[in-house]
């Protein structure tokens, strides 16, 4: 997800009464929320996991236990640097370092949980497996979590700023709401590669992923892999109810042919590729004394070279002359 959405469901949840555990318990939540992302600055360091986005930093293990300890670790430092130099506190409140931990803790939980919900998918095992998790519930920008999150703080902060009992509510309310709305999105997504593997011959399928479009959450864009061909197909409920429409014949992904897997392997250039591809396609361009690979992830184009995110390589070739 965004990181828009990200720090709304901080600030939401600040909002239902929880920033006021400690001083900068709102921080800690919104920072919180967005400090997986922190590994979009790793992009050069050698160590896999951390140089790719939605890698370690995302997963289960150092994004839910570790990242938490760094917030509200840099969270506290900034507060005696604050307090040394006899930094005045609006809120009046103290600040306890359990709490800041607890609330760091829960915004960095809502990262990789939100992030899994889209088809970019997330390593939620990372750095013991370098699987890629996606649910397929959410696009990566949703407007409707955009405005019930929005509405439920701007209502909450007017009744908090004229000191009404119930100003926890409406947060309480968006937030119960963003999670059935993402439910119930992921429900159909499930349903959706249910029917569609009943649709022989081509629906059983190695890798599947069932999109929502933006705005469109009830529809779903439909792309899969089986026996190195990829199909595109798309659902739509108020169309057909239970089956998919404006599916082909499909097109080969091109990772037969060697040389596209060799050169995928072993080209340092293609490496951020390689770890984040679940649905790679390849073609390859043979000239006299070299030879042009082109990829692409079939979530992001529909053919090599073309669409988001497609990268390529040339090699040179063995022939005389060359």
């Amino acid at each position: 997800m965004d990181n828009f959405t990200h720090s709304l469901v901080g600030w939401a949840l600040g909002q239902t009464g929880l920033k006021r555990k400690t001083r900068k318990g709102l921080a800690a939540l919104v920072l919180g929320a967005n400090a997986p992302d922190i590994d979009v600055f790793f992009g050069w360091v050698p160590w896999a996991p951390l140089a790719i986005h939605r890698g370690v930093t995302h997963s289960l293990v150092v994004g839910v236990w570790v990242m938490p300890v760094l917030t509200a670790g840099f969270l506290w430092l900034l507060d005696r640097w604050q307090v040394g130099r006899g930094g005045a506190f609006k809120s009046g409140l103290e600040v306890r370092f359990g709490w800041l931990l607890a609330l760091a803790f829960l915004g960095c939980l809502t990262h990789p949980l939100l992030d899994w919900q889209t088809s970019y998918a997330v390593q939620l095992l990372s750095p013991f497996s370098n699987t890629w998790f996606h649910n397929d519930s959410l696009f990566i920008i949703d407007v409707w979590i955009w405005s019930a999150l929005s509405s439920g703080i701007w209502l909450s902060r007017r009744r908090e700023k004229s000191v009404q009992a119930n100003w926890r509510r409406p947060p309480m309310i968006a937030l119960a709401a963003v999670l059935a709305y993402i439910c119930g999105n992921g429900v159909l997504s499930q349903w959706v590669v249910d029917r569609s593997q009943v649709m022989e011959p081509h629906a059983l399928h190695d890798v599947m992923v069932t999109s929502p479009p933006p705005v469109l959450f009830w529809k779903r864009d439909v792309i899969w892999r089986r026996d190195g061909v990829i199909y595109r197909g798309r659902y739509d409920p108020f169309q057909h109810f239970g089956m998919l429409d404006n599916w082909g014949e499909g097109r080969p992904d091109g990772m037969t042919d060697p040389l596209a897997r060799k050169v995928l392997m072993e080209t340092p250039e293609l490496a951020s590729f390689r770890r984040w591809s679940i649905l790679p396609m390849a073609w390859v361009k043979r000239e006299k004394c070299t030879m042009t690979v082109q990829y692409q992830d079939a979530r992001f184009g529909e053919r090599p070279g073309a669409g988001r995110l497609g990268t390529s390589a040339t090699v040179p070739t063995s022939a005389t002359g060359c």
